[in-house]
C-alpha cells in the first residue's frame, strides 16, 4: 500500500503553493495525495453562498485542481474529501484514518469559503498531528528542490526524536542535512549536553552516507536565531520538535514551535515527541 500525503485545502494561493510542495515529497517517496476540504459551518459565507449546494463547486475545484496536477504526481494518484466540522479537527483525524506520513498546510492565504481557513488553523494542526506536519508560507517557491535541510538541536531529549524522518527525507530528497547546535544559555554543561546531542546525530547521519555539517550558535531567541542562520545559509526545510526548549525571550512571544509556523518564511516540518514515524515499519 502507498504512503499518503494529506494536504489541506481551501483552493487559496497559499494551499495551492502547498500542495507543490505534497507533490515534490511525494514524487520522493512514492506516496499518493489526499485533499481535504472542510466546511466549517453549515452558515458559512463564501462567494458560493447562493448556490444550491456548495458542495458542487467544490467537487468541480477538486476535479479541477486534479486534472491540473495530475501528471506532475509520478507513480501517484490524487484523491479527495470533503469534510465537515473543525476543519484542524477534521483534517488531523483524516492524516489518521490514512495513516499518513504528512500532513501539508499553507499558512496564509484568502479564499472565498473562508479567509485564512487554512493560516489561522496551521498551528492547530501542528499541535494535534499525530504525523509530521510540513507548513508553509503563501510566497515561498514550491517548485525548487530541497537541497538543504536545518535541524536546531537544543538540550532537551526530545530534540533527537526528529532525526530518524528528517534523514529518511533527505536520502530521498539527495540533500545535505546542516546540524545547529543551539547555546541558549553559557553554562558550559549545558553546552557540552547539546554538544553530545549534536554528536550523536552526526554519527548517525554519517552512518546512513547522508552528506551533513555541523554549526553551533548562541541563541538568546531560539526562533529568531534558526530563522536567520537558515536564511544566511540557503536552507530549504527546517525540521523542528513542537517541544522545544524555553527561554525568557521565547516566553515573551509564545511557545517556539508556534513562533516558527507563524514566522518562518521557510517550510517547516515539526514533530510531537509521540508522533515520530519509523517508515520501515510502512
Amino acid at each position: 500500500m502507498k504512503p499518503v500525503i494529506v494536504v489541506g485545502m481551501d483552493f487559496s494561493d497559499g494551499a495551492l503553493n502547498a500542495l507543490n510542495f505534497a507533490i515534490y515529497t511525494a514524487n520522493s517517496i512514492g506516496a499518493n495525495i489526499m485533499l481535504v476540504w472542510v466546511e466549517k459551518k453549515k452558515n458559512t459565507m463564501s462567494i458560493y453562498s447562493d448556490a444550491s449546494d456548495p458542495r458542487l463547486e467544490v467537487k468541480k475545484r477538486f476535479e479541477h485542481i486534479i486534472e491540473a496536477n495530475q501528471s506532475k504526481l509520478v507513480n501517484g494518484k490524487f484523491m479527495y474529501k470533503m469534510r465537515n466540522g473543525k476543519i484542524y479537527r477534521e483534517l488531523v483525524n483524516q492524516a489518521k484514518y490514512h495513516d499518513a506520513v504528512m500532513v501539508v498546510a499553507g499558512t496564509h492565504g484568502a479564499s472565498g469559503f473562508e479567509e485564512f481557513w487554512i493560516g489561522s488553523n496551521a498551528y492547530k494542526i501542528v499541535s494535534f498531528s499525530e504525523c509530521p506536519v510540513v507548513t508553509i508560507r503563501n510566497e515561498y517557491p514550491c517548485d525548487k528542490a530541497v537541497e538543504k535541510i536545518l535541524v536546531p538541536i537544543d538540550s532537551t531529549r526530545e530534540t533527537r526524536q526528529k532525526l530518524p524522518l528528517t534523514a529518511k527525507l533527505a536520502k530521498l530528497y539527495k540533500a545535505k542535512v546542516i546540524l545547529l547546535s543551539l547555546y541558549s544559555t553559557q553554562h558550559q554543561t549545558i553546552k557540552d549536553l547539546v554538544d553530545g546531542y549534536t554528536d550523536q546525530a552526526k554519527k548517525y547521519l554519517d552512518d546512513r552516507e547522508i552528506e551533513n555539517e555541523v554549526h553551533s550558535t548562541d541563541a538568546s531567541n531560539l526562533t529568531e536565531t534558526t530563522i536567520e542562520f537558515a536564511k544566511e545559509h540557503e536552507c530549504d526545510l527546517i525540521s523542528i520538535m513542537t517541544e522545544q526548549e524555553t527561554s525568557t525571550a521565547n516566553l515573551l512571544l509564545g511557545p517556539y514551535a508556534q513562533q516558527m509556523v507563524n514566522h518562518c518564511p521557510i517550510p517547516v516540518l515539526s514533530f510531537r515527541s509521540k508522533s515520530i514515524y519509523d517508515w520501515q515499519t510502512k
